[in-house]
């Protein structure tokens, strides 16, 4: 088929589903292992003797910074845990609806149990909430508002997307589009979020980790109690 003729009668689902999502895919995987190597070259400096257990003072700090510091817990537990409750959210979405769960099977070969749509719908509308609530607290706190960038605007347009399509499309609430246009845009959504994560602030999910696990394990080895 020559190749002109294939791209004029693609279809936007078409599109999104084949060519975009493959694309997507290669560039968040490049980019994580491009992400995850510097962070592993930059671990390996040392710029002092060790005086205490790396190892232990990385774990005891991976488990106590977990949770908000008793000084701080009053002023900063609604964003700790909200923090929290729409990362679940987002990741039961993710691997707990049947649709999800199958285009995963497809790649990896192998499935797993799924929760009822109930359940999903019912996470999604309060990721959402969630959501909108972060957004509308940076907007009106005058701190969070002077340090927020462009970043943290665009990484929440970017993970916000992604649900409200999906809810779209499992509702049939399409506003006058077509179905497949609908369902289309989902898939693109969740495109532009693979290509954004490891590039943006998103890239948190990951680095939290670890990140916290290098500041135990750099105190442990100065001998400082973290």
């Amino acid at each position: 088929m020559n190749e002109g003729l294939y791209w004029q009668g693609m279809s936007l689902l078409d599109f999104a589903r084949g060519p975009a999502l493959r694309w997507a895919v290669i560039i968040f995987v490049v980019g994580l292992i491009w992400r995850i190597t510097a962070l592993l070259l930059a671990s390996r400096k040392q710029l002092e003797p060790t005086k205490g257990s790396a190892t232990s003072g990385g774990i005891k700090t991976l488990l106590t910074r977990s949770a908000p510091a008793h000084e701080l817990e009053k002023n900063i537990v609604f964003q700790h845990y909200s923090g929290y409750a729409w990362h679940i959210g987002m990741f039961v979405v993710l691997l707990f609806f049947a649709p999800h769960m199958l285009f995963f099977k497809d790649i990896l070969g192998f499935g797993w149990p799924t929760l009822p749509n109930l359940f999903i719908t019912f996470f999604s509308f309060v990721t959402m909430a969630i959501l909108l609530v972060l957004l509308a607290r940076r907007l009106m706190n005058p701190v969070l508002r002077q340090i927020s960038t462009m970043d943290d605007y665009i990484s929440w347009i970017i993970a916000f997307l992604p649900f409200l399509t999906g809810v779209m499309s499992f509702t049939h609430i399409t506003f006058g589009m077509q179905y497949e246009t609908v369902l289309a845009l989902h898939i693109l959504s969740v495109c532009l979020l693979l290509v954004w994560f490891p590039f943006g602030k998103l890239m948190h999910a990951i680095f939290i980790w670890p990140s916290r696990y290098k500041v135990g394990a750099a105190f442990a080895r100065r001998g400082v109690r973290a």
